[in-house]
Formats: C-alpha cells, sequence, structure tokens
C-alpha cells in the first residue's frame, strides 16, 4: 500500500521506536541490543519474501518465569500471520506454509521439549525449522491415495519465533538471534498485560508495520546491507533482513542495528560452548602441547582430567579414556587426509601410544580460534601422576627436552 498525495509518507524510524516502546512496556530484554533485534524481527517478518534467509529468533532462559512466553505474545500482535504453538506436526507445518493465505509466522512455546532427549519423534519437526531458514529449503512427501501416489515439494520457507529453556542443538543456534531472558530483578518494572486492551494496540501497530512494508518492498528486496567488520558467514545470513530493514528505516536505526549485530553475535559465542571436538583439539594446543612435538596418551589424559574448567572428567557420567580421546580426534585429518590416531613415540621410560602435534596441525589451523599471547597452563604445571611413578610434570618436561634436541619443533615452544 503506497502512500497517496493525501496521506504523509510512513516514517520507518518512528514506526519502529513505536514498536520497540511497545515491547518495553511489557518485557526486560537483558540487553539494549535485545529491544533491536526484536524490533527489526517484527519488522522483517513483514518483508519475508524478500530476503533469501529469515533468521529465527529464539528467547532462551535457564529458568521459568523469565519472560519468555510474553515476548512470544507481544511478538504474535505485531507479525503477520500469527501462528502460534506449542506442539505441531512437521506435514501440518509443510502444509501451512503452502497454503494461498501467505507465508505464516510461525511461534513456537517450549521449543525446549522438541528438541530434549525424549524427543526423537519431532525429528522431521527439527528438519522443517532448520530447512524453513533459507528459501530453497523444502520437504519431498508423497500424497495421495493407496498406490496413486506422486512425490511434491512442500515449502518450508517462513519466520520462526521460539521460547524455551535451556539451549538449543548448534543447528539451529547459528540460525538464530539469540535472546537471553531473565527473572526481572526487583527494580525491573512492567506493565501489565491484557489481552482484551493491549491486543488491539499491538494489531494497529502491526498495521502500520504490514503498510511501511509495502512502501519499502523493492528497496529492501535489492538491498546489499553492509556488514559490520569480521561478520561473514552464517552470522551474516542471519542479520542481513534485519540490517536491511533498519537501512530502509533510517534515522539511528542503521547505526543501531549494526552495533546490536556485533553485540549478540559475540555473546552467544560467549555463551555456546564449542563443539567437544574444537574443545579438545583447543585444548591440546594451548594446554597440553604447548609447543611439544609428541605427547603421549596417558600424559594427554591426565591434564586433560586435571583441568578444573574442563568437561574432560565428566563425558556421559564418566571420565575421558584413551578410546574416547581416540575416538574424538578421528574425526578430523591430518594434513595427509587421513584420520588422527595414535603412533608410537619414543619418550625416556618406553614407547607408548600417543599423538604427534605434525597430525593435529591442519585440525588446529581450520577448527581452533587464534591462541592466546601467552599460553594458558601447560603441562609443566599439572602435578597428577602416571603409570609408573611417573609425574606429567616429568614426562612433558622430557619430552619438550627430546623435540629440542632431536628434532626442530612444528611450531615454537610457548613461552
Amino acid at each position: 500500500m503506497n502512500a497517496t498525495p493525501n496521506t504523509p509518507p510512513l516514517d520507518g524510524a518512528t514506526l519502529l521506536n513505536e514498536v520497540e516502546a511497545f515491547h518495553r512496556r511489557f518485557n526486560v530484554f537483558p540487553t539494549e541490543a535485545a529491544y533491536v533485534a526484536v524490533t527489526l524481527w517484527d519488522a522483517h517478518a513483514h518483508l519475508v519474501e524478500c530476503f533469501e534467509t529469515t533468521p529465527r529468533i529464539a528467547f532462551l532462559s535457564p529458568e521459568p518465569g523469565s519472560g519468555k512466553s510474553r515476548a512470544l505474545e507481544i511478538v504474535e500482535l505485531l507479525t503477520p500471520r500469527p501462528v502460534s504453538t506449542v506442539s505441531a506436526s512437521a506435514n501440518a507445518l509443510y502444509r501451512l506454509v503452502d497454503s494461498a493465505a501467505g507465508l505464516p509466522t510461525v511461534l513456537f512455546d517450549e521449543v525446549d521439549t522438541i528438541f530434549g532427549p525424549k524427543a526423537g519423534a519431532d525429528e522431521a519437526l527439527r528438519g522443517f525449522l532448520n530447512a524453513g531458514y533459507r528459501r530453497i529449503g523444502g520437504a519431498l512427501r508423497c500424497v495421495g491415495e493407496g498406490s496413486n501416489q506422486n512425490a511434491q515439494v512442500f515449502g518450508s520457507y517462513c519466520a520462526v519465533a521460539m521460547a524455551g529453556l535451556g539451549s538449543l542443538p548448534d543447528t539451529v543456534l547459528t540460525r538464530s538471534i539469540i535472546v537471553r531472558m531473565r527473572k526481572r530483578a526487583p527494580n525491573e518494572k512492567v506493565e501489565p498485560y491484557r489481552q482484551r486492551i493491549h491486543e488491539k494496540q499491538g494489531h494497529e501497530l502491526r498495521e502500520r508495520l504490514a503498510a511501511w512494508a509495502d512502501t519499502i518492498r523493492d528497496q529492501v528486496a535489492e538491498a546489499w546491507p553492509e556488514m559490520p567488520e569480521g561478520v561473514t558467514d552464517r552470522p551474516a545470513d542471519v542479520w542481513e533482513p534485519l540490517l536491511a530493514v533498519a537501512d530502509a528505516a533510517g534515522g539511528d536505526w542503521p547505526a543501531r542495528a549494526r552495533t546490536a549485530c556485533l553485540e549478540l553475535i559475540n555473546a552467544a559465542h560467549d555463551n555456546d560452548e564449542a563443539s567437544l571436538g574444537v574443545r579438545l583439539l583447543t585444548d591440546l594446543r594451548d594446554r597440553v602441547f604447548c609447543g611439544a612435538d609428541r605427547m603421549p596418551t596417558a600424559v594427554i589424559l591426565e591434564c586433560l582430567l586435571a583441568m578444573d574448567d574442563g568437561p574432560w572428567g565428566d563425558l556421559d557420567d564418566k571420565p575421558i579414556s584413551s578410546r574416547t580421546l581416540a575416538r574424538l580426534l578421528a574425526q578430523y585429518v591430518t594434513p595427509g587426509n587421513k584420520p588422527i590416531k595414535p603412533r608410537g613415540i619414543r619418550t625416556p621410560s618406553g614407547f607408548p601410544k600417543g599423538y604427534y602435534a605434525e597430525d593435529l596441525t591442519d585440525a588446529w589451523t581450520r577448527y581452533c580460534p587464534p591462541p592466546p599471547e601467552e599460553s594458558a597452563t601447560s603441562a609443566t604445571s599439572a602435578t597428577p601422576q602416571v603409570s609408573g611413578g611417573e609425574s606429567v610434570a616429568d614426562t612433558a618436561t622430557a619430552i619438550r627436552h627430546m623435540s629440542a634436541e632431536t628434532a626442530t619443533p612444528l611450531f615454537p615452544v610457548a613461552g
């Protein structure tokens, strides 16, 4: 709906300010960046067909009573064709997306029940949430009766907002803007939400968002928003629609959107642990090998188990073992493109099995974050004992001494 000569042009920045203020009445989000992201997400839902991707937004918290469901209720008032559910089949959602009514905005409360340990039957639903993030996503299904079946592709691309306890699988987290909710402090007040009163106010804002979206549809469809420095790959896909909306709104929204983008991306990295394999590789590089070119398996295990801040003492209720270590490392390959495996190495006390830094360097380069300027606590500071009364510190120091005398280290010894 384009503006006519009798109506003033819609001011996108002012409208987004009003949407943000509406959220602030009923929710206390953890950061200013969260208000910016949620407001832009509401607006992007009215333009979802203009983009290649539609980021999920997830309101997560460790405990109930943190405002997650209320956040979804407010989003529901402001987005087009909302469908709120705590339980739905994937087939129903695929048909909903393909209906003639237009793309829905799907709002999933209690989403943790879909991804919990007993949610195996919801694998198809997880597939819907993952595939629908990108326009090309869909599912191939057989339709018809009896033997008269035909294959048909059902689309899954639509805006999805979620709320739940705990976290989500990495495949969903990386497609999402994460708002980590928390219980309100005693001095944090919100306006009591009354559906009979506030639903009309929210719907009035929704209609204005829809009208404004119509005036900028062509603009955002052709937009290639400039990303903040360092934002590439999947994070750029997630934030591109929101930055395009902010640029179209003008005012201080482009700057606020980019600040929020960096803040929430960095927060996601801070809060979500790396995969267990990446954590293992990083700990091996920075806290076990620390420049040595080889290390016995027994020494590696003792070093890992001595890390009070590591997960290695409790993997599925058991400490890491040589078998688990080998299984985790075998997922990665050597520079020669062969699985990383233990090999015999020479130590002052014999020829035990262990690992060589030359086998790990390619995985370290590809998967680990940049090493710290100064190495974290090295194996030489560990005190637990390996078999035969030989301490980790003694063995690791001896290996480093041997490396310095008999071979050229593959990288400088940390110091």
